[in-house]
This record gives C-alpha cells, sequence and structure tokens, in this order.
C-alpha cells in the first residue's frame, strides 16, 4: 500500500468515525429541539443568487459535529465517477443529501451570518431557554475545550470548560467583532459586485481605459473581491464591466456557457441594455433543461439555443460572448460561469477582442474579406457552423459582415464527434499541434521547454501516462515549426501541471466551498497516482491571486531559466479527453465529447520579429520581447512530501479553513 492510498483509507476511517459522532449529537439535538417546539425545515438547498444546485457536500462550521451545508459553484464537466467514461454529466455526480434529521441548510451568501441558523421561537420561549441554560445547570459539551463550535445556540444549551477564563472572553469578543466586520463586508460587496465588482477604481477608469491599457494582448482576470484594490484597477474587469456602455451602443448579444443564473446574468447588463435581444446556448437536458426554460420565460427578450450533445457523457463548457453594437462587434472568450460566484473570489481568466468594425458595402458578401493572418473569423464562423443550429445562423451572418482583420489569437476550439480527415486537425489537441508546426516556435529554441498545464478540473486520463497524457497530449503541446525533433515519451521533465493541493483550498479566501469547483474525485485518482508526479502549487502573488482559487485553465510552455514562453493558451478546457480528444483507430480518426473555446497568443502575431513573450522577472536583453501577463507566478512551486492534491470527494476534518469549517461530503 503506497502513501496516498494509506492516506486516503486514513481519511475514510476518520469520517466514518466522525460520521457516527454526528449522526449522535444530531439526534440529541433533534430530539431538544422537538422538545421545545422548535421546527427544523429540510427545505432545498440554493446558492447565493437563489439558483437551485445540487445537494454536494456538508460544510461543517467551527465543529465537527455541526452540519452546515454550503453549495458552490460546481464545473463538473470534467470530474470522473465511472470506470468506462472520463466526464460524466452533472447527474452522476449529485450525492446523496444529508440526513433529513439535520437543521436548515445554509446557502454561502448566508452560512456567514450565522455558524448555525437558530431555530425561531418567540420571545417567552427564548426567556425561558436562557433562563434554563446557566453555567451550573448546562450540561458539559462531549468535545470540551476541542469543541469548534461558537454559534449562539450551541453555547447557550452546552457548558465549556474555558468558557469562563479572562482569556476565553476576550477571545469570544474579539471573534465576534472580526466575524461581524467581515459579515458586513461580505454582504456590502456582495450586494454592490453586479454594478461595481470589488473595485473603488472601476467607478473611475472604465473597461475601455482597462482594455487600452491592456493592449495589444487584451488578456484580462476578473476582479476579485477581498483582494487589494490594486489588482483589481489593471488588467481586470468583472462582467457588467465587459457589458457596460462605454463598451458600445449594445443591439444585441449571445452568450455561450456551462451554467447560467438568469435572473443574476440580466442585472449584470446596465438597464438601458437589459431588453435587448439575447440568445443564451446552452447544453442543459432534461430537469436542468426545464428549469433554464422556466426561468427564461419571465424575460420575453432571451430565448435559448440547446447545444446537440452527440457523444455520451459530453457537455456544452465553452464559455464565449458575442456583443453587436451600432458600430462593430466584440468577441469575449473566458473562463467564468454565468453565475455569481464565478464572478466574486475566483480566478477566471478574460480574452476581450477589439472593436470590429463593420466592412464596407463591396466587401461585406466575401466571408473571407475581413480575415487575419491567424484565421479568427473563419474559424470562429466554423465554429458556431458545428453547433448546426438555426438560432446560429443569424450570428454567423454577423461575423460575416464584419471586418476581424486585427484579430491576432488563433481560436483552438472543441465539438463533440469523431473528426476524420482533414477535421481531425481542425479541433482539440489535433487544432493545437497543427497550428504550433505552422506558427510555433522552433524546435532548437524550446527543446528544454517543459508544457504548462493549468486546469481546475482532472478527467481520467488513464492508468499510464504513456497511454494518453504524455503520449499524444503532450506530443501536440511540444510540437514545433519545421521539421520536429523526435518526440520521446514518458520524459516528466517536459510537463508540468499546476493544480490546488488541498491547502491551496483550504486557505483560499472562500475556503473549503472552493474545492466545489475543482473536481478531481478519489476514484479517477487512485487510477492515475502518476499525475501526482507532475504537480505544482497554485500561486498568484504578482496578479494577487494566490487565495482565489483557480477556475482558469491555462497552457504555455516556460523557459528553464522562467524568463520567456513561446506561446500562451486560455482555454475552456480542462484536463481531459472529453475536452481535447482521444485519437482512435490507429490515429486515423479524433474523438471529442465536449464543446470548448479558447484563444492562443503567438508572439510574431504582436511583435513580428519576436521569437517569444518576456514573464518575470528576467527578461532578455538581446531580443526585444513584449510581456505577459501570467496569471501565475513563475518560477513555478513543485508540491513538497507532505503536499496532495485537492479530492473533492473525501473529509477534510485535520484543519479547519479560512472560515473554520470543515469538509465533510455526505457518503455515496
Amino acid at each position: 500500500m503506497d502513501a496516498d492510498e494509506a492516506f486516503a483509507r486514513q481519511l475514510q476511517q476518520q469520517f466514518e468515525k466522525e460520521e457516527r459522532s454526528l449522526q449522535q449529537q444530531e439526534d440529541k439535538d433533534l430530539a431538544m429541539a422537538l422538545s421545545m417546539g422548535h421546527a427544523i425545515s429540510d427545505s432545498e438547498e440554493e446558492d447565493s443568487d437563489g439558483r437551485e444546485s445540487p445537494s454536494m457536500f456538508r460544510s461543517l462550521t467551527k465543529s465537527k459535529n455541526t452540519n452546515s451545508n454550503a453549495s458552490a459553484s460546481q464545473d463538473i464537466s470534467d470530474s470522473d465517477d465511472t470506470d468506462v467514461e472520463e466526464d460524466a454529466p452533472p447527474e452522476k455526480h449529485k450525492m446523496k443529501s444529508p440526513s433529513k434529521k439535520t437543521p436548515s441548510k445554509l446557502s454561502p451568501s448566508k452560512k456567514q451570518e450565522k455558524d448555525e441558523d437558530m431555530p425561531s421561537t418567540s420571545k417567552g420561549d427564548t426567556g425561558k431557554r436562557k433562563a434554563s441554560s446557566s453555567k451550573d445547570e448546562k450540561p458539559m459539551c462531549q468535545y470540551g475545550s476541542e469543541c469548534f463550535r461558537r454559534n449562539k445556540w450551541h453555547l447557550e444549551e452546552f457548558r465549556h470548560p474555558e468558557e469562563d477564563t479572562p482569556v476565553s472572553k476576550k477571545r469570544k469578543i474579539e471573534s465576534s467583532k472580526k466575524r461581524t466586520t467581515e459579515d458586513n463586508a461580505r454582504q456590502s460587496t456582495s450586494s454592490s459586485s453586479s454594478s461595481s465588482s470589488s473595485s473603488s477604481s472601476s467607478s473611475v477608469r472604465s473597461c475601455t481605459d482597462v482594455i487600452q491599457e491592456a493592449s495589444p494582448l487584451c488578456f484580462l482576470m476578473t476582479k476579485v473581491s477581498g483582494i487589494s484594490s490594486q489588482y483589481n484597477s489593471t488588467k481586470a474587469v468583472h462582467i457588467s464591466d465587459i457589458l457596460s456602455e462605454c463598451m458600445g451602443e449594445l443591439v444585441e448579444s449571445v452568450q455561450f456557457n456551462y451554467m447560467h443564473d438568469i435572473s443574476w446574468l440580466v442585472q449584470q447588463y446596465p438597464k438601458k441594455f437589459r431588453s435587448k435581444p439575447l440568445l443564451l446556448v446552452h447544453g442543459e437536458q432534461r430537469e436542468g433543461k426545464m428549469r433554464l426554460h422556466e426561468e427564461a420565460n419571465a424575460y420575453p427578450h432571451i430565448k435559448l439555443c440547446q447545444a446537440k450533445l452527440e457523444m455520451m457523457y459530453g457537455t456544452h463548457h465553452s464559455k464565449m460572448m458575442l456583443l453587436l453594437y451600432t458600430n462593430g462587434m466584440r468577441v469575449v472568450i473566458h473562463t467564468a460561469n454565468l453565475i455569481h460566484q464565478d464572478w466574486h473570489q475566483k480566478s477566471q481568466g478574460v480574452w476581450i477582442s477589439p472593436l470590429f468594425p463593420k466592412l464596407s458595402g463591396s466587401t461585406e458578401g466575401s466571408s473571407i474579406a475581413g480575415d487575419s493572418p491567424s484565421h479568427f473569423k473563419s474559424d470562429l464562423m466554423e465554429y458556431l457552423a458545428a453547433y448546426k443550429s438555426k438560432s446560429l445562423l443569424d450570428w454567423i451572418a454577423h461575423i460575416k459582415r464584419h471586418d476581424m482583420s486585427n484579430a491576432k489569437v488563433h481560436i483552438i476550439g472543441s465539438v463533440p464527434g469523431r473528426h476524420i480527415g482533414e477535421a481531425k486537425s481542425k479541433w482539440g489537441h489535433m487544432k493545437m499541434r497543427r497550428i504550433l508546426k505552422e506558427h510555433g516556435p522552433v524546435s532548437k529554441d524550446v527543446s528544454n521547454w517543459p508544457v504548462i498545464a493549468q486546469f481546475s478540473s482532472v478527467g481520467s486520463l488513464g492508468p499510464d501516462k504513456s497511454k494518453w497524457l504524455c503520449a499524444e497530449f503532450l506530443q501536440s503541446m511540444t510540437a514545433t515549426k519545421g521539421a520536429s525533433a523526435s518526440f520521446v515519451r514518458d520524459d516528466n521533465r517536459m510537463l508540468k501541471l499546476i493544480f490546488p493541493s488541498r491547502d491551496n483550498i483550504r486557505t483560499s479566501l472562500e475556503g473549503y466551498p472552493a474545492g466545489g469547483s475543482v473536481p478531481y474525485s478519489i476514484k479517477t485518482a487512485m487510477k492515475q497516482k502518476y499525475f501526482n508526479t507532475f504537480l505544482q502549487q497554485w500561486k498568484a502573488s504578482k496578479r494577487g491571486r494566490s487565495r482565489a482559487s483557480p477556475h482558469i485553465k491555462t497552457y504555455s510552455r516556460l523557459s528553464p531559466d522562467s524568463s520567456s514562453i513561446p506561446w500562451f493558451l486560455v482555454t475552456s478546457s480542462n484536463l481531459s479527453k472529453a475536452a481535447w480528444g482521444a485519437l482512435e483507430k490507429n490515429a486515423s480518426q479524433l474523438m471529442i465529447r465536449s464543446y470548448e473555446i479558447g484563444v492562443l497568443f503567438l508572439p510574431q502575431h504582436f511583435e513580428p520579429e519576436s521569437k517569444f513573450f518576456a514573464v518575470g522577472e528576467q527578461t532578455s536583453s538581446s531580443d526585444k520581447q513584449l510581456e505577459f501577463p501570467l496569471p501565475w507566478d513563475v518560477p513555478l512551486v513543485p508540491y513538497t512530501k507532505e503536499d496532495r492534491p485537492w479530492i473533492w470527494d473525501i473529509p477534510y476534518f485535520d484543519k479547519p479553513d479560512s472560515h473554520g469549517n470543515v469538509w465533510a461530503p455526505p457518503p455515496l
């Protein structure tokens, strides 16, 4: 038995022990509550935006025997719960809800108000309970001095050994003041995030100013609540900034995404534009589709377009906006779901195109007119055409009528299907391979530069690293222009994977609930133990986002001295076969399950004579390089022997998170 398996079994045993204690305490609490006539509701869990979300995990607030449910944004398109398929649909990831004997569940926005909601009582009942809960009459808490529980109800019902000491009283007062201050700040931030995000400077600097500053790359990150304003005032935007009036007079728009909260999304548009035609492209099916249609019915200007998911376990994971103005058009490709949580305290990436003007009347009829050397326009039209939807025909026509010749990035997309012939190199990692062979770095310049892959979800990659990860995937990512050097499989030095450790999640701004958006199951992890040998920590101090849990997905190559990169990709694609594709039938076809989209930056499209982008503190003095604002720190920080990757379906009781919570997923 290796260290990882022993660790997993130890945690499972600890979890079972704690579950038994938890159930015993719940029974006691229930009996006491019922004797007082308190009603404990079993209401369905909702997130901070009122959107129903699966009851995935239970966050125990300040205690190992107190349960307070927290629903987090769950981007689960690339997690694995089956031996056959690497990416199961959302339905396969729903875990059993906690026992109906538990107190009412709390949404993320509400869980900071109290550690545990006290059941409603009349004033008379409250007075009686206080009178009967004197220090001498209260029973001793079974956890004694080790109890983390600090909610009012628990402290009134149980006695603790240290509660009367001067030091403990002082600690309680300071803790109470700190929680009150933090709660007020969170509530204030949450209520204003839809209009001004989290930076006070956003009211001074418009989105067009931020884009101008980030030009010509226009790679940005989303604003994060809870970090220093200096990191939100430069190269950072909120969704309300992207949709603001200063960007243009909006005529209509289309939003491609995996998760939608329609009521929240509508509020992100300025009042002036909230009745403009809006098309939502989604992949919801069955109950999810019904819920989305019910929510959309309240907004006459919104229409829905269901993406056809031809492959089992595939998802519509692309995240893109098409914004049509009276004087042109913009394309925005990003990594965030259309829900509050994804734009609040997570690290996300955004690329915003320049304003594409309309073509003149004499050239607008040609699909080739107005295209760029990167074929951005034709590739975008081909991507939309792959949906085979009548709802998108008008948008293909809009793209055709606009001049996109100043688009300097390549589109790297994925669409479901088994692609053969020329189509095999149009999608997924084979599209990356083709573009890098045509426009990438020269082999001799980057022969020992490792590929960096950073992602927020892990699929089933196979029992052996040579089957896919260090085979076809790495071969595509290390492709070079012209005659490439012979590809060497199984070379760990050529691949580094940035993925959050359990401590990255635990100490994040959101705490353990951030892990609900970083799906990697213990079942999958146990089948691919080699994965851990490639891992690097999530560190983003230069962008002020080390504690903003990453939902961004990026790929690159990095020079040995961490000073240069030859290309950079921001995309919706996590590390999975479903997203990138897997070769079949002796490499004659590429099988892809999901819709994905991203943009690839190559230095020569921005500086004609440049070979690399400059990154980090060191830059080359012999070659003028445009600096690329990486979303993560260099040099990279490898995992230590004590570090473990975040696993979302095992308990974490040993250390509380940044909010004093532990992580307790209900058993399957």
